[in-house]
């Protein structure tokens, strides 16, 4: 089958599927880059605001009770849910020019601290929610340390080995880094509503202002979580920190102790999801653990 028509056909069925649910004519839809979970299509209307649309095999109902939790309970700018089907999600489009620079930054720090300062009287959430495609247990938990061991590093290391993602010799490291955790962190003094996926391309920029963030993997955790998965990027750099610094402290020791903990779990996260192409960061972390 001709590539190019497959193509057709699926954004032909999203236009119906759409028109349909929400009753609405619509147009024009076109297929965005960027989505790494499912796919995901800008569509047009002529008699309402546009929409952006994900088609996914994943529980898409998951995604929606995260953005609606937000949107309740956080000052965090989400797109609104319209309708949302085991496989079918219409959000609203949020338009952004791409340009992200110290300003965003800034302003991307002020939402992030704003969310961490929102907190529970345990780690985990009142459901279990989703990193990409993968379910990830939160089970209501009065140490971080044991939360962060028993559901995610070591139920992540297990999957990514039995999916044959993670090579042996890796996995026996994760294990030692799992067994030498009550040494390696900190309980923070209370739990924090974390994001779970905070980077640049999860965040619709417009004149230097955030105006949604995107793709939530929410639980209540240890605020260095977020941080670390944004200290991984070029792309974000001092103009983060310092503002973020204004409103929530950093521990000296996460720089020097703690950040190469939650940079080996994301880069494991990332094996899982990618491919062993993402093992050379998750064998720098643990190289600089002494793993």
């Amino acid at each position: 089958m001709d590539e190019g028509a497959g193509t057709e056909r699926s954004e032909a069925t999203v236009l119906q599927r759409v028109s349909s649910v929400l009753d609405a004519d619509a147009h024009d839809v076109t297929k965005l880059d960027g989505g790494e979970v499912g796919s995901v299509y800008h569509v047009s209307f002529h008699d309402r605001p546009d929409v952006a649309v994900k088609v996914d095999d994943s529980p898409l109902g998951i995604e929606a009770a995260m953005l609606q939790y937000l949107t309740r309970t956080t000052s965090l700018l989400v797109p609104e849910v319209l309708h949302v089907e085991p496989n079918l999600l219409v959000l609203s489009f949020i338009r952004g020019d791409g340009r992200f620079g110290e300003q965003a930054e800034r302003d991307l720090a002020r939402h992030v601290a704003s969310l961490h300062d929102i907190s529970a009287d345990a780690f985990g959430f009142q459901f279990d929610t989703l990193s990409g495609p993968f379910s990830q247990s939160n089970p209501w938990t009065d140490s971080w340390v044991d939360f962060f061991r028993e559901q995610r590093v070591l139920p992540f290391a297990r999957a990514a080995r039995s999916d044959g993602t993670l090579p042996a010799a890796e996995f026996d490291r994760v294990q030692r880094l799992a067994e030498t955790l009550d040494a390696r962190l900190v309980e923070p003094a209370t739990p924090s509503l974390l994001h779970g996926d905070i980077h640049p391309g999860n965040a619709v920029v417009a004149d230097g202002t955030v105006r949604a963030v995107l793709d939530p993997a929410i639980y209540f955790g240890h605020a260095e979580v977020d941080l670390a998965y944004v200290d991984r990027l070029d792309s974000i750099g001092a103009a983060f920190y310092d503002e973020y610094r204004r409103h929530r402290d950093i521990s000296a020791e996460y720089f020097e102790r703690r950040r190469d903990v939650y940079v080996a779990f994301h880069a494991l996260e990332n094996v899982r999801f990618f491919g062993d192409d993402r093992l050379p960061r998750l064998d720098s972390a643990l190289d600089r653990l002494g793993l």
